[in-house]
């Protein structure tokens, strides 16, 4: 028989703000906007919401597959915009000093140079580059193969948020 206890409550336990910590990670549940700070549907009047945060700390290797992953995501990139928006990041690699990077053949040779395992033609680099183009991550710059970076989407950071709302149709 388990030694734990039954646990029980007078009063619901979750009004206030949750937090579950599970598995190497922190998740905390609060409603969208509290005291003054409140978001109004301006048709509807709705002023609550629920926000699900997932806080999680991860390594390097980690952290970049995340990012891309998600990156990937929210702009609905192909595997020719992943591919090149890893060539970007690694052609970066926590030494952005600039808001120009250089993005060209010899990128995508140093690129796979060093992920032996990896396939990536010029023409799906340029295929790619495009979709980050699209995605206003990368703008060309008056010079070939040089492109201006999003620092919104590209950072010497170590942490980013993803936020996606969902909203139920009317």
């Amino acid at each position: 028989m388990s030694d734990s206890k039954v646990v029980r409550f007078r009063e619901n336990p979750f009004l206030d703000a949750l937090t579950v910590n599970k598995k190497g990670k922190r998740i905390a549940v609060n409603v969208m906007g509290d005291e003054e700070n409140i978001l109004v549907n301006q048709s509807t009047g709705e002023v609550k919401g629920t926000v699900v945060t997932t806080y999680k700390s991860v390594d390097d290797a980690k952290f970049v597959k995340l990012f891309t992953q998600n990156i990937a995501l929210t702009f609905d990139l192909n595997a020719a915009g992943i591919k090149a928006f890893n060539v970007l990041l690694f052609t970066l690699q926590d030494k952005i000093k600039t808001d120009i990077v250089q993005l060209d053949k010899y990128s995508v040779e140093d690129f796979i140079a060093s992920n032996e395992n990896l396939k990536l033609s010029e023409s799906t680099f340029l295929r790619g580059l495009r979709e980050l183009e699209n995605a206003q991550i990368i703008a060309k710059t008056m010079r070939r193969g040089q492109y201006f970076i999003n620092p919104s989407f590209v950072f010497n950071g170590d942490r980013i948020a993803f936020t996606t709302i969902i909203e139920k149709k009317s």
